[in-house]
This record gives C-alpha cells, sequence and structure tokens, in this order.
C-alpha cells in the first residue's frame, strides 16, 4: 500500500490545505505507485513563507559556526542513510543505482563542505582614506529564499542549494519537482532528524503553476534559486522582477565532446557512452552533441554504434542495468519526437531510433540509446536540447571548426575535447564558450567544491557549488567605523 506523504511547514508535516494529492509512480513500473503527495496552492505556500520570514529573526543570529556544526550532522545522518536513499530515488526516477548513490554522495559532500564555510565566510578588510577609521565588508544574510529544484538530480541540486542558503543564515521554502518529491522528503526528514529549528526550512509540494509561481512572485521571498529549463528560467526572471528579488537561474545546455585525431580512442569512447547515455541523457550536461575529426570519423563512429547497441535496458535496481528509463511518459515521447525531426532533416539513424521493447520494459517509459550521423551544425538535433538518450554526430576537419560548431548553439554548459596535444588543450580551454570544459572526459561528472553554471542561455550567471554559491546567498555590507572624535569627511578633508 502506497504511503501518504505531506508538506513540512514550521515543523509540523501537514496535508494541503485544499485537501489535493497527486500520484508519484516509478517510471521503470509504472504500476508501482511510490506514494501519493499534496497537490498545494497558494494558501499553502503563504503558510510557509510565513514560518520562514519568522524564523529567520532567529536563525540569522546563530553563529556561522554552530550553522556549520548542523550542517556535518546532516551530512554524517546522510551517510548512514545513503543507501536508502539512493534506492528510493532509483525507483522514484529512474536512474540506476550507482548513480542514485553518487547523487546522495554529492549531497553529502556539500554539506560537509559547507560546514567548513561555517568557520569562512570571508569579509574584507581594507585601509580607510581618513585617519582613525577602520573600513571592512562583511557577509549578512539576506532573508527567505525560494528553491525550486528539477526531478534528475532529486538530492545533489537541491543541497546545492538549502545547504549554502541555511548555512549563510537564511531560511528556505522549498518546492521540489513533482515526479522526485520523495527523495526531496527524505532530505528534509534527515534536517529534522539533524535538529533543524522550526520554520528553517519548509517543503512544499506541488506544481510549478501553483506552487512555483506563487514561490517566485510572493512579497516576502527575497531571493529565488530555480535550476530547469531556459523557457521556464525566462518566465521567472521576469516575474521576480515585479519585487526585484535576487535570482539564480541554471538551465538548459546542448553539451558537446569533441574527439580529435590524435585521441585515445578507447577512452573517448567511454566518456561519450557515459555522457550522452548516463541518467538516460537527462541531464543538463548530457553529452548531445559528439564533434568527430574526419581522420577517425569513420573507426569511432563504428565503434560507438557497436558499443551503444550492447547498452543494457532495465530497472536501475538491477544490477546488469546500465540505461534506466526516460522518468514519465511525456519525456520519452518528447524524445522520440525529436528522432522523428532527426530522420526528416537528413540525418542517418545508426543506433536505436525507438521506444524499447523487451522482457522488463513493458511498465516503464524507456527509449532506445539513439545515435545520429551525418548531422548538419544547422539542425535542430544538433541546436536544440532533447533531455533523452539521442547523440548527434558532426564530422569536423580542423580543432577551430570544432570550436566553432561546439559554440553555435544559444547555451553553454557544459564542454569536452579529448586529444593528446596539450596546446590543442589550452587553446580549446581559452575559446569554447561554456562555464564548464573537460579535457579527456566526459562533459558530465563536476565536484561538490568547484564553481557549476554556463553562460549564454544556460544561465545569468549565478555560479553553484563551491565558495562561489556563497556569494549568491549572501549580501555584502560595507562598514566604517570612526574613532577620530570628530567630523571626518570622505573625499573632502582628506584631499
Amino acid at each position: 500500500m502506497a504511503t501518504k506523504f505531506q508538506n513540512f511547514i514550521n515543523g509540523r508535516w501537514v496535508d494541503a490545505k485544499s485537501g489535493r494529492t497527486f500520484e508519484n509512480r516509478n517510471p521503470a513500473n509504472w504500476n508501482d505507485l511510490v506514494g501519493t503527495f499534496p497537490k498545494s496552492g497558494k494558501e499553502d505556500v503563504d503558510e510557509a513563507v510565513n514560518a520562514a520570514r519568522t524564523a529567520f529573526e532567529k536563525w540569522r543570529l546563530v553563529p556561522a559556526p554552530a550553522r556549520g556544526d548542523l550542517m556535518r550532522k546532516i551530512g554524517d545522518i546522510m551517510v548512514r542513510r545513503k543507501e536508502e536513499i539512493a534506492r528510493e530515488m532509483t525507483r522514484e526516477m529512474g536512474k540506476v543505482l550507482a548513480e542514485t548513490r553518487g547523487d546522495v554522495q554529492e549531497g553529502i559532500d556539500t554539506a560537509y563542505y559547507a560546514a567548513g564555510e561555517g568557520r569562512r565566510l570571508f569579509g574584507k578588510t581594507v585601509p580607510s582614506e581618513l585617519r582613525n577609521k577602520f573600513a571592512m565588508a562583511i557577509r549578512v544574510p539576506i532573508g527567505v529564499a525560494g528553491i525550486i529544484t528539477p526531478w534528475n538530480f532529486p538530492m545533489a541540486i537541491p543541497t546545492w542549494k538549502i545547504f549554502p542558503a541555511v548555512l549563510s543564515g537564511n531560511t528556505v521554502v522549498f518546492k521540489p519537482a513533482s515526479d522526485t518529491p520523495k527523495t526531496a522528503t527524505m532530505l528534509i526528514d534527515v534536517m529534522m532528524e539533524a535538529g533543524i529549528p522550526e520554520g528553517v526550512v519548509n517543503i512544499v509540494h506541488g506544481g510549478g503553476g501553483e506552487v512555483g509561481n506563487a514561490i517566485v512572485s510572493h512579497p516576502d521571498i527575497d531571493l529565488i534559486s530555480f535550476t530547469g529549463s531556459t523557457e521556464i528560467g525566462k518566465n521567472i526572471s521576469r516575474m521576480a522582477a515585479e519585487t526585484l528579488k535576487r535570482v539564480s537561474l541554471e538551465l538548459g545546455g546542448k553539451n558537446a565532446q569533441i574527439v580529435m585525431d590524435d585521441a585515445d580512442l578507447d577512452l573517448a569512447l567511454d566518456g561519450v557512452l557515459w555522457g550522452a547515455f548516463g541518467t538516460t541523457g537527462q541531464r543538463c550536461t548530457a553529452t548531445s552533441r559528439l564533434i568527430v575529426q574526419e581522420g577517425v570519423h569513420d573507426k569511432f563512429l563504428g565503434m560507438l554504434t557497436e558499443r551503444a547497441k550492447k547498452l543494457r535496458l532495465g530497472d536501475g535496481l538491477l544490477p546488469a542495468t546500465e540505461v534506466g528509463p526516460c522518468v514519465n511518459q511525456s519525456q520519452q515521447q518528447t524524445v522520440q519526437s525529436y528522432v522523428e525531426i532527426g530522420k526528416k532533416e537528413g540525418a542517418t539513424l545508426v543506433a536505436g531510433g525507438g521506444i524499447a521493447k523487451g522482457a522488463g520494459l513493458e511498465n516503464g517509459w524507456f527509449h532506445e540509446p539513439t545515435i545520429f550521423a551525418g548531422v548538419k551544425p544547422s539542425m535542430r538535433i544538433a541546436k536544440e536540447e532533447i533531455f533523452g538518450p539521442v547523440l548527434s554526430v558532426v564530422r569536423i576537419k580542423t580543432l577551430e571548426e570544432a570550436i566553432g560548431v561546439l559554440n553555435d548553439t544559444i547555451y553553454g554548459l557544459s564542454s569536452s575535447i579529448y586529444t593528446r596535444d596539450v596546446n590543442k588543450a589550452f587553446a580549446a580551454i581559452r575559446d569554447i564558450k561554456t562555464g564548464i570544459t573537460y579535457v579527456n572526459a566526459p562533459t558530465i561528472g563536476a565536484e561538490a567544491h568547484l564553481p557549476f553554471g554556463g553562460v549564454k542561455q544556460t544561465g545569468n550567471g549565478h555560479r553553484e557549488g563551491g565558495w562561489t554559491v556563497y556569494d549568491f546567498f549572501t549580501e555584502w555590507k560595507a562598514v566604517y567605523f570612526d574613532y577620530s572624535g570628530s567630523l571626518q569627511r570622505a573625499q573632502i578633508d582628506n584631499y
């Protein structure tokens, strides 16, 4: 029997005020009902924001090192519960168990990093231009943070946002994706077990139209951190402008891996298979384009096609599975629609291309790992984010052409180049227009202590991860302390 879950507001589990619910099902077996969750609305958001606003006045006064101690406890609990969380995440959103374990581990890493930042929220001291005057800048918390997260990394991405927000002294209203509400609930349960005070973190389940929009437009929410599609990110930016909220947007990608003639082809093959078909291609950093120099193009395409056809699809909890399902039927249909677009555009389908069928796949949203060759950079399958297991292969002649093709999209998140030539590698690092570049590694694999984010329409310039995210979740305050005992007028009395 499925479990009924609730919102978490002001330290208590509560139903949506409307009493409405929605179902959460296993994408590998749609007959498996994970649970029912509250289908909340504006009134639930109002209650959560009021709780967060009240809690902020106390939480902001807790010393940052003490807030860091709480982060450390959260990390310890996540270590203990790692396998439990990973298995439920696979059941909820489909990716294989090795990946969901990694997802939880990223949350653990983020917790421990945040714990250390409790003693490293550095300010600046600078000399004053006047005598007997002290000048400095300090970081202060901002207020209530609205956190809106996607389903593909249902533990890692919420922790990227919530842990820095809370460590910095803010309070949180959190709306997780409707496809992954249980993983989000387990995160809140971990934070409760660690002793998070009432009202500091609140979770409101429901759809983007009702809950997400209510969070973005709420006058008592001071900042928004969102990860999702570029289209929705633009809408959030417009809505938030009405109240001049601070907004961090981490949006779409159309990432490419370059393979040069001098590359280690076996290494590049492992990289593109992992980058394109890990998480069933459902990553903002997924390898969606493969740009191959003409000297190795045919050989490498043959190697890739052979390996891709052997990838084993199935339930992510089964040890033999290499590729799980799409997260839901709509996503499966989107993937299939892009396959048809690729065919009409004249690309050559060399692997996959259909809804996956076979034993164990009957009740899930599986799609075959798909490869198109002969792709032109102007084709839609080479330009638009598909968010599924579809790889477009482009042949090029030179490094300069490869970089030009890679940069020729509205996105700029992640990139990769395989070469043994250090000069080519450094030229690529310099000239590729993305927020992340890997050398001899796939386009996926970000680490929690480095900045994460992109350029162009991949985001609005903020970064998650590492030390940089704390710039978003804190405000700078300049402080002047005059101990001269007399009026000193800057720029007037000193010159």
